[in-house]
């Protein structure tokens, strides 16, 4: 599974900036990524549900946690080590891309104009992304035995904190809850580190929001075994 959706993340994606002419970096005819970096989330709203549904639904389905859960292991040490394989393998799918940011530099005229700050901020900016993903993901795969019920969980509420957010701080504009909801939205977050400024609101939040969902999912796991 996770050789299928790295392939299909770097397929569609790769076909989405350099062949399709609607998202073309080629026919955009500017020296930047910014159309990978605005595609980007919303394939991985679908490429790491499909990577982390598998983590505790697939054992507590094919009865194999119980294995698990009876060796000399904590809970933190089983949902941490499933959450770092799971953001090893979104890691291993970013890793290739950077062949996109090489042949931007060779392509710009003059060579290499291209702006490299706010480039390493959008990476960075992607893996804490990615990071939180994945983290809904181990929880939605926690709370369920079916893998299609974890992943269509996943990809709900990655939808809801990236783009729900956004869109009740819309509807409630010139209001107090405008500023909540938009603190709450990890768009909000991601495209302020996607401008090369790295605040550490913005790395605060994820880690809290990360930390947020895998001690949920914590006390799931927990109340289970128990």
């Amino acid at each position: 599974m996770a050789y299928i959706t790295i392939g299909v993340f770097l397929l569609v994606s790769g076909l989405l900036l350099w062949f399709f002419p609607d998202t073309s970096i080629l026919e955009y005819g500017y020296a930047e990524l910014n159309g990978f970096f605005s595609l980007t989330p919303f394939l991985f709203m679908f490429l790491i549900p499909a990577i982390t549904m598998r983590s505790f639904a697939e054992e507590r389905r094919e009865g194999t946690y119980v294995l698990l859960a009876s060796r000399p292991l904590t809970d933190w040490q089983i949902i941490l080590a499933k959450y770092f394989a799971c953001l090893t393998l979104v890691l291993f799918a970013l890793i290739p891309t950077l062949l996109y940011y090489y042949s931007i530099i060779q392509l710009g005229l003059p060579k290499g104009n291209i702006d490299g700050g706010a480039v390493a901020g959008s990476y960075i900016g992607l893996l804490l992304l990615g990071s939180a993903f994945a983290a809904i993901g181990i929880f939605s795969s926690s709370v369920t035995k079916n893998q299609v019920i974890a992943f269509a969980v996943a990809v709900l509420l990655s939808f809801i904190t990236y783009s729900g957010f956004d869109a009740l701080a819309k509807i409630f504009a010139s209001t107090v809850l405008e500023d909540i909801f938009s603190w709450l939205s990890i768009n909000a977050h991601f495209q302020s580190m996607s401008r090369g400024v790295l605040d550490t609101r913005d790395v605060i939040y994820f880690v809290t929001f990360i930390l947020a969902f895998l001690g949920i999912t914590r006390i799931v796991i927990g109340g289970r075994k128990w």
